[in-house]
């Protein structure tokens, strides 16, 4: 796939700078980065695999082309994820149906059911559900699932779970169009004992360990008898999150096979949707050994669009002025318009396909 080729602002040319100007200078004025005003979101509460309730925002513009849904990454809620609204404002203006939504433990969500997380192996399902449901409520196909970070993991689930579709769920094959993704988790074992290895990486992994422990008390406080509080205290990493609350309840033996049977980076070479992987080589969350083995999983998957950049840090991918113009970008946000651009491209080739059938 060609795409215009991505160069930051010469002070972001370095992953760790790119990555927390993004946390935490960009979230002060992003709003002024964009024309596109909110989506008219309306609450919607679906029901995702096993009958859990998934609380999410849907707007539908006059005919609509199209649906996007999406979700965020590890922590968070819809309500600060600036981030995935700047996805919706886009998408809205667009013309697409937008659904985005609080997975499983977060948010909204978490009031609803007490569910723990499952890293792709019932949030993939949750998108396809989704999709469903929003189709009978009247969002178009093609439906495209679209996240970042951990959220791509969840995304690409997704992708997976719709090559197989339940007859009953009242979706054809040819509903779900495809994936796009930013600087999804491919390899968790590998990348925490990378982000483990390093001071920072330990600070960083203490302080989303912090937000996880935020997301248990919060479904102690709705659903007490469902959260052990002394194991929130014990969960003080990513790590021993997954292993006091999570790999016993999904039947796993240990840490280690959860994230092996959750990592995307394994069934990447056989995923049949259609699917763009946008990633940055100086991602300072993720080993960087992951990337050659990343380009080794897509290169004989030709439905798989592989960007790999060398800069961007982890999802934001800002381009300076000159980048912006050589891709005829109206904003700083290079790596959401690969994403529609990839999205128009296979929207136009569906529609070539089906007239000369």
């Amino acid at each position: 796939m060609g795409h215009p080729s991505y160069t930051p602002p010469w002070f972001l040319k370095n992953g760790l700078a790119m990555t927390l100007y993004a946390a935490f200078w960009i979230p002060r004025f992003w709003e002024e980065t964009t024309t596109f005003p909110e989506p008219p979101y309306q609450d919607t509460i679906f029901i995702g695999a096993n009958d859990v309730p998934i609380f999410g925002w849907m707007a539908i513009p006059e005919n609509p082309k199209g649906t996007i849904i999406a979700t965020y990454g590890i922590t968070g809620e819809l309500d600060n994820q600036w981030f995935l609204q700047l996805l919706g404002r886009k998408a809205y203006a667009q013309g697409y149906a937008i659904i985005l939504f609080d997975w499983r433990a977060h948010g909204k969500t978490a009031l609803l059911s007490p569910t723990l997380t499952s890293d792709g192996i019932y949030e993939g399902q949750d998108f396809v559900h989704i999709a469903a449901q929003a189709k009978a409520m009247g969002c178009p196909p093609n439906f495209w699932f679209t996240a970042y970070s951990l959220g791509g993991q969840l995304a690409l689930w997704g992708a997976k779970v719709a090559e197989n579709l339940a007859p009953e769920l009242g979706l054809a094959e040819t509903d779900i169009g495809g994936c796009a993704v930013i600087c999804p988790s491919l390899e968790a074992q590998r990348s925490l004992s990378y982000l483990d290895s390093h001071p920072l990486g330990r600070n960083l992994d203490k302080g989303i360990s912090k937000n996880l422990k935020k997301l248990v008390y919060l479904i102690h406080e709705h659903h007490p008898d469902c959260i052990d509080p002394e194991a929130i205290e014990r969960a003080d990493s990513i790590w021993k999150f997954d292993e006091e609350f999570i790999i016993k309840g999904l039947g796993f033996s240990s840490v280690e096979a959860y994230y092996k049977a959750t990592s995307p980076l394994y069934f990447l070479p056989n995923l049949q949707k259609k699917t763009l992987i946008i990633y940055a080589e100086d991602d300072p969350l993720f080993d960087p050994t992951i990337v050659p083995d990343l380009k080794a999983a897509c290169k004989n998957n030709s439905a798989i669009d592989l960007i790999v950049t060398r800069y961007g840090g982890h999802v934001a991918h800002i381009s300076n002025r000159s980048c912006q113009k050589l891709a005829q970008d109206a904003d700083i946000w290079w790596a959401w318009n690969r994403v529609f651009e990839w999205i128009k491209k296979h929207e136009t080739a569906t529609l070539t396909t089906a007239v000369a059938v």
